[in-house]
C-alpha cells in the first residue's frame, strides 16, 4: 500500500485522544464526550473511505495502514 496521508493519521490521532477522554466520566460528561468521540470516528471512517474510492484502494487496507502508522508514530522524538 502506498503512503498514509497525514491527514487521515491526525483524524484517527484525534478519535483515539477523544476516545481515550471517556476514561473517568459517568452521566452527562460520559454522554457529551462519547458524541464527541463518535463524532471524530465518522469523520475518520468517511476520510478513509474517500481515500479508498479516490485511490481504488481496498478500504478495510486503507484503515489497517491508517492504524498501523498512528501505532508506530511517535508524538515525542526522544520515546523510544
Amino acid at each position: 500500500m502506498a503512503e498514509v496521508p497525514d491527514e487521515l493519521i491526525k483524524l484517527e490521532r484525534s478519535a483515539e485522544e477523544e476516545r481515550a477522554k471517556l476514561a473517568g466520566l459517568s452521566g452527562d460528561a460520559y454522554d457529551a464526550q462519547l458524541r464527541r468521540w463518535h463524532k471524530a470516528s465518522e469523520a475518520v471512517q468517511a476520510a478513509i473511505s474517500a481515500h479508498a474510492a479516490a485511490t481504488s484502494a481496498d478500504r478495510c487496507k486503507v484503515e489497517q495502514a491508517v492504524k498501523r502508522a498512528l501505532w508506530h508514530s511517535q508524538e515525542d522524538p526522544t520515546v523510544e
